[in-house]
């Protein structure tokens, strides 16, 4: 899992129902996205002909901030068969397309992620159910790629990076399109208000279109005091009944492949939990839930692994188990068992006490915590 799908099964929704990496990461970034327009994930890379395809070279080349922008505004704009495409800069050499113009967001990737093999050809989803604007959208956004590398191959920004012996910085690659969705709130959905103290667009974005309010926090470098932070911040959030304390932390130190940083931080962690256990656990009120949203190895070439991930719970209504540890290993076998997708949110209403009977019907939709949000009868 990706974490913005994993999150979005964390906080109770459906996967069939994500709308899509790009929308809500452009939302989160405060970018104005109209209900009809496609967000997709682009950056810059670095790619050779060979045989007529486009081998990707370095998939994400060091680029100066300036030379990016300059780049980046070379193949800003491109319109074809009414559909508009804009290239939005976001930070580094990673940007946003919005596609306006009768565009469905039902097409793949064209980054191969992987150096030496060939740029993908944009193409409609098959299990989405093929429409002419999903081939459409996808012949023009091919077109557009092409034009991306014609235009920035002979840019002089490149001409004297290859001069100089330099990977050129020519062509543009797309990932993971998204277009907005109509979602219950989580508070309708969940009779939970929600608050979120994150660090990422990704999360912002998410929470945005699930009516999750937010703290933005930034990452300062300090693991330990950050989460410390964010843990005082969620504990003095008396407004909310759910709160999501995140850091990103161990995943990206596991994206280093460095075992032995990815242990430096997750001791940091288990500091920084010392406000948890010493702070939040007295409040008998609370029901605190420790989890992560994927694995991500130290080792190997996959961008995050399928294990599970531990899952702890304190709280007045949780039964205690035996198991003494939180790791992977020590938390499967637990009390809890195996929790998957949505069943988080089913657990977390049983034991704040706040789950309905089945069968029990207070409101037209059958919600699954009570008391829900009926209408008085009126003499």
């Amino acid at each position: 899992m990706p974490s913005e799908i994993a999150h979005f099964l964390i906080f109770g929704y459906e996967i069939e129902n994500f709308p899509g990496r790009g929308i809500i990461e452009a939302i989160g970034e405060g970018i104005e996205v109209d209900d009809s327009d496609v967000a997709v994930l682009c950056h810059l890379c670095s790619v050779e002909e060979r045989n007529n395809n486009l081998i990707l070279r370095h998939g994400r080349p060091e680029l100066h901030h300036a030379q990016s922008l300059i780049l980046k505004d070379e193949i800003k704009t491109f319109e074809e068969d009414g559909i508009q495409i804009n290239l939005i800069h976001s930070r580094g050499i990673d940007g946003f397309l919005l596609l306006k113009g009768g565009v469905s967001g039902h097409i793949t990737d064209s980054d191969p992620i992987h150096e030496g093999r060939a740029v993908i050809e944009v193409m409609p989803i098959v299990q989405k159910r093929m429409t002419d604007a999903s081939r459409k959208t996808a012949s023009v956004l091919n077109r557009y790629l092409i034009w991306c590398h014609q235009k920035l191959s002979s840019h002089r920004i490149n001409k004297e990076r290859m001069a100089a012996n330099v990977l050129p910085v020519n062509a543009l690659v797309t990932q993971r399109a998204g277009k907005k969705r109509r979602l219950a709130p989580f508070k309708e959905k969940w009779g939970l208000r929600g608050l979120s103290i994150s660090s990422g667009a990704i999360y912002w974005g998410l929470c945005h279109g699930l009516g999750i309010d937010t703290v933005k926090v930034r990452d300062t470098g300090s693991v330990e005091d950050d989460l410390k932070d964010r843990l005082r911040v969620a504990k003095d959030a008396r407004d909310y009944d759910f709160i999501h304390v995140h850091t990103k932390m161990p995943d990206e130190a596991g994206h280093t492949k460095n075992p032995w940083y990815k242990k430096e931080v997750i001791e940091a962690i288990d500091r920084a939990m010392s406000i948890a256990v010493n702070e939040i656990i007295p409040d008998t009120e609370v029901l605190l839930v420790v989890t992560a949203d994927h694995s991500t190895a130290s080792s190997g070439s996959m961008i995050h692994t399928g294990e599970t991930v531990p899952l702890t719970m304190v709280g007045k209504y949780v039964r205690r188990d035996k198991v003494g540890e939180f790791n992977e290993i020590s938390g499967a076998g637990g009390g809890l068992g195996i929790v998957r997708g949505k069943e988080l949110m089913y657990l977390i209403l049983n034991f704040l006490d706040r789950a309905k009977l089945r069968g029990l019907m207070d409101t037209p939709v059958d919600q699954p915590y009570y008391p829900g949000n009926y209408k008085p009868l009126k003499l």
